[in-house]
């Protein structure tokens, strides 16, 4: 996937699972969207969905300390390359 591919998923994902449309890329989700821990545990589900797998222990404790739309596109790049290296 591209970087605006993985974008557009993951404003997707906030407008239709978490109701927030247009949410600023360096906003504080935590802050401005009262995004919690719940929030956390269910855009895990959905990034797994997203890159085919489940992410494992330290894949799950670097995303709790996400905090803006900008760190998850990195973070689920960052997934992307990690499994097409391992698939090689």
């Amino acid at each position: 996937m591209t970087r605006e591919e993985i974008k557009s998923a993951i404003l997707n994902m906030f407008k239709e699972i978490f109701e927030i449309d247009n949410p600023g890329l360096d906003d504080n989700l935590r802050e401005m969207y009262q995004f919690d821990s719940i929030d956390a545990i269910e855009l895990i589900r959905e990034i797994e969905r997203l890159v085919g797998s489940e992410l494992n222990l330290e894949e799950k404790d670097q995303a709790m300390g996400i905090r803006t739309i900008n760190q998850i596109i990195m973070y689920v790049e960052s997934l992307f390359e990690a499994r097409s290296i391992r698939v090689n």
